[in-house]
């Protein structure tokens, strides 16, 4: 069946610090191409941020010859910052035509829900994407038509792009021996992501290819230990440690909840959040010129009751 399908060429790039697979996807005969889930590079130790993973993207795209017609985000990542926005920029004044930054509708959900956790005024992410993208969507890479699919459960925002007999998934599904995304940000649903992935991924042919955002290969002694980009339908139905065939709806709901509740939050969530649901925007200088990022802090209660309890 993917034989009959006008096929992409697909430039999958690693970056190792977050282990995110980045795509630039392109049409061979127009060398229009988009890019999906870009990294920009954020140091957390000294709280800055660089462009070094973006430059890459741009120097391949330009020493390919690309013309950049979308910067598509799978969701609000809550694990790295996202280049969309300076790749945007930058393309423009490099002479690419403008390309929008598109994501999926339920995003303004998103935004407003994190935007009162970080305190983020409204017009700081008020249409910061330029174009909101449904289940019914298409976006044209040259002569090849790129499907959207709505994957909630990770978020309710959830996308995923197929491209000829490829599909983008994004955190909604990772490497068979990795398994699934976690459901319990907020707004997030294991049930909802289940039947992502059974009702829509699993129903494509067995040889199309699902390219992961995040690999993180198990390694040790039996393990693997070098990044992979996609697996095949039928690989992930067979083997996906978490959603394979056989499963059972309720079994991934629970399990997936007690797996959730004992996860450590990512390294980069608050910086992510406050970053991504400005659409790549850096937040508003103070009146001393200085950008911030809310972080809250967490005491114990034996800390607290111990040497800051309010006197008398």
């Amino acid at each position: 069946m993917a034989d009959t399908v006008l096929q992409p060429i697909i430039d999958a790039i690693f970056e190792p610090d977050t282990s995110t697979w980045q795509y630039i996807v392109s049409d061979p005969a127009t060398k229009e191409a988009v890019i999906i889930d870009s990294v920009l590079n954020y140091n957390p130790a000294t709280n800055t941020i660089s462009n070094t993973n973006a430059e890459s993207l741009l120097a391949l795209i330009s020493d390919r010859g690309y013309k950049i017609v979308a910067i598509l985000e799978t969701h609000a990542h809550a694990d790295h910052l996202t280049a969309a926005r300076y790749l945007q920029q930058t393309l423009l004044r490099r002479g690419n035509p403008f390309a929008p930054i598109c994501i999926g509708e339920l995003i303004t959900s998103v935004q407003r829900t994190f935007a009162a956790k970080y305190r983020v005024d409204p017009h700081e992410y008020d249409g910061v994407f330029d174009r909101l993208l449904s289940e019914a969507s298409t976006i044209s890479i040259g002569k090849i038509t790129c499907r959207v699919l709505h994957l909630p459960g990770h978020t309710p925002d959830h996308l995923g792009y197929q491209v000829g007999s490829n599909v983008f998934v994004g955190d909604s599904l990772f490497q068979p021996d990795v398994g699934s995304a976690r459901c319990d940000f907020p707004g997030g649903d294991a049930r909802a992501l289940f039947h992502s992935i059974t009702d829509k991924l699993y129903s494509l042919p067995d040889d199309y290819h699902i390219y992961v955002g995040h690999d993180y290969p198990p390694g040790g002694p039996d393990g693997r230990t070098e990044p992979r980009a996609f697996a095949t339908v039928a690989e992930q139905r067979r083997a996906n440690k978490h959603v394979r065939d056989g499963v059972e709806e309720d079994q991934f709901i629970a399990w997936r909840k007690e797996r959730d509740s004992s996860l450590a939050e990512p390294r980069l969530i608050h910086q992510s959040l406050q970053f991504n649901i400005r659409g790549g925007r850096l937040p508003e200088a103070s009146e001393h010129g200085h950008r911030f990022f809310q972080v809250p802090l967490k005491i114990s209660d034996d800390v607290w009751n111990w040497g800051f309890a309010p006197q008398g």
